[in-house]
């Protein structure tokens, strides 16, 4: 019997774990991907480093840790854009990223220490070529090294 492919949800989450961890040397706990028309949310949960999130314990530690995460993510996006067109055949219009230090959810937005990145596609994906065996793709494993 044929091995299924993992939906496209399901690589999308894999490649930005594996591109977190060669940028931070930090994997995150969990991803979670959203796609709503030609909107891409990728959220990270738990993707800030116990350095970071110590540091981010004061306002202005805070601050830092989001710029910092801004600028990599400005410096870094190009190789998650060029994946993200690889798997879904749709080119990336637009790309930001925001970061939550309380809870480490980068956003790429930092919330509570989830990263989420938001990706505005240049063209609507079908509902049947993202979708996936719900069963097979949640949850996303997520390994550590």
């Amino acid at each position: 019997m044929a091995e299924k492919q993992p939906s496209m949800a399901h690589q999308v989450a894999r490649i930005a774990s594996v591109l977190q961890f060669k940028r931070t040397g930090h994997t995150p706990k969990s991803v979670t991907v959203v796609l709503s028309k030609d909107t891409m949310v990728i959220t990270m949960h738990g993707a800030l480093s116990p350095a970071e999130q110590a540091a981010a314990a004061s306002p202005e530690g805070a601050a830092k840790v989001q710029e910092y995460h801004r600028q990599l993510f400005a410096t870094s996006a190009s190789e998650l854009r060029k994946e993200l067109k690889r798997i879904t055949g749709v080119d990336v219009r637009e790309a930001a990223a925001e970061i939550e230090t309380k809870t480490g959810i980068v956003v790429h937005a930092f919330t509570s220490g989830a990263m989420v990145q938001v990706f505005l596609m240049a063209d609507d994906i079908a509902t049947e070529t993202w979708s996936g065996d719900p069963a097979r793709d949640t949850p996303l494993p997520v390994e550590t090294a």
